[in-house]
């Protein structure tokens, strides 16, 4: 059996904060040498407008290992909304990846082999918040990270789990929509 991470999926939700300040990453996380990479250098290399590809870094010229992407999936069109998210929420996410190395969630051997991409979610409402607390934001988004990490590589929540519970478990949305509130 190889020990080769191909590609795991998982995602997340972290709420709770002020207003425009919950996380909602989707990561994928694989093997730079597979289909991970590819996608990887093809993300990189093909940037979007308003949807600009960028890796997490603790600060300018500090990468984190494994090396990870973040794709943004709000259209970005203005500088404080940038700012927010290729500051806090970029290092956020950075510390969020170091945090699930340092957890064992990521084999630290495999921090050199391994590739991730996280699509990024941030409530455009951020942008208009006069008094945003940066730090709740910086905390929410760094644990959602590490758990939607969490949750990819245990591949969570199992197949059985979610056959037992799929008649129990309602969409938020869908739910609201029934209630006649969207």
């Amino acid at each position: 059996m190889s020990n080769d991470i191909v590609m795991r999926v998982g995602e997340a939700l972290v709420a709770g904060g002020p207003v425009g300040t919950a996380a909602e990453p989707e990561v994928a996380i694989g093997e730079m040498s597979g289909p991970m990479g590819v996608a990887f250098a093809n993300l990189l290399g093909d940037q979007v407008k308003g949807h600009t590809r960028v890796l997490a870094l603790l600060n300018t010229d500090v990468m984190v290992r494994p090396a990870t992407i973040m794709v943004s999936k709000v259209t970005v069109k203005d500088t404080k909304y940038t700012n927010i998210l290729m500051g806090t929420v970029q290092a956020a996410i950075a510390h969020g990846v170091l945090d699930a190395v340092r957890s064992g969630d990521i084999p630290k051997e495999k921090a050199n082999d391994l590739g991730i991409i996280v699509s990024v979610w941030l409530n455009p409402v951020v942008a208009e918040q006069k008094d945003l607390d940066h730090q709740i934001l910086f905390n929410i988004h760094r644990e959602a990270t590490a758990k939607a990490i969490r949750k990819a590589m245990r591949n969570e929540p199992s197949i059985d789990w979610l056959l037992d519970n799929q008649d129990k478990i309602v969409h938020k949305y869908f739910q609201m929509g029934l209630d006649g509130k969207i």
